[in-house]
């Protein structure tokens, strides 16, 4: 995801009641913010979002098993569940792999504007199903956010998904405005899988997650009772900056550890994004792209 144009903080015309500033971290020495980080790392997360290519691969790239069981030890001992968010090129080896370590799987279709990729990713979808990979199926990924496809064919292909899978619930990924702008899509979903990202509306660190907490009441208000999952929420750890939103390494340990600890104290199912640096995602999002690891691009983690 990146920025919108007509999507941004503003304090001014926030829905807030009695909007207040987070803790002040940065009163917090670094090497202190650095131990509260790792300690919420360890507590163990709901989710994270997988990242699947090394330094010099990119989507299209063939991924093998190999690389895709590394990663993944790598990330079994700090998430219940792993999303990943494609079925074909490698993808399918991801909650294949991860069932097989006893982690739970969001398994995304990649739907885009090649309607012969497209079936392939439902058909890839549909048989990780019916082998038993999947825990929660999801068609497409802010598809309506791009502009590929068009509601209709969108509702299509999740009404194929669901017929084929009736007892695995089955949603739709997009940010959290899309819920309340596409009531068709939103009542043809099982669960709400909603992105929730400050820092693309250009949030200050001090107001994200009282931000992201107001993203999240969105898409839960668009939903009327529906489960409500965040499918990606992170902080880049440098790359520059968006209207008041900073990246730097304290800002992004502020953020997860914020958004661990309210995740956990409010029941709410998060699927962190991400977890290894991705220099490919330069491309789409700038400088700032390759920088939302939880571990940096050679599986280490940063802090």
């Amino acid at each position: 995801m990146s920025y919108r144009e007509g999507h941004y903080f503003s304090l001014e015309e926030s829905s807030f009641e009695n909007f207040q500033e987070s803790i002040n971290y940065s009163e917090i020495p670094v090497k202190k913010l650095k131990e509260i980080w790792k300690e919420t790392l360890e507590n163990g997360m709901h989710g994270i979002c997988f990242s699947l290519y090394e330094e010099g691969q990119k989507p299209g790239d063939i991924i093998t098993a190999e690389q895709v069981n590394r990663r993944i030890q790598v990330l079994k001992p700090y998430t219940q569940w792993i999303r990943s968010f494609s079925c074909i090129e490698g993808n399918e080896n991801i909650p294949r792999i991860a069932h097989q370590n006893g982690i739970k799987t969001l398994v995304g279709a990649w739907l885009g504007n090649d309607l012969a990729l497209n079936e392939k990713e439902i058909e890839g979808l549909i048989t990780l199903a019916k082998e038993g990979c999947v825990d929660i199926a999801a068609v497409g990924n802010e598809v309506m956010y791009r502009g590929d496809l068009t509601e209709e064919q969108l509702l299509n292909y999740i009404h194929r998904v669901k017929e084929a899978l009736p007892n695995i619930p089955v949603g739709y990924v997009d940010a959290y405005y899309e819920f309340s702008h596409r009531p068709n899509i939103t009542e043809a979903c099982d669960v709400i899988l909603t992105n929730c990202y400050p820092y693309w509306e250009g949030c200050p660190i001090e107001y994200s997650l009282q931000h992201m907490q107001s993203m999240f009441g969105s898409a839960r208000d668009a939903g009327q009772g529906k489960r409500v999952i965040i499918t990606e929420t992170g902080w880049p750890s440098e790359g520059g900056s968006l209207k008041g939103a900073f990246a730097s390494e304290e800002n992004a340990m502020q953020y997860f550890i914020e958004t661990q600890s309210w995740s956990k104290q409010n029941n709410i199912e998060i699927f962190y994004f991400s977890s290894f640096d991705e220099a490919w995602k330069v491309g789409a999002e700038g400088d700032v792209g390759a920088y939302w690891g939880l571990w940096d691009k050679n599986e280490q983690l940063k802090f």
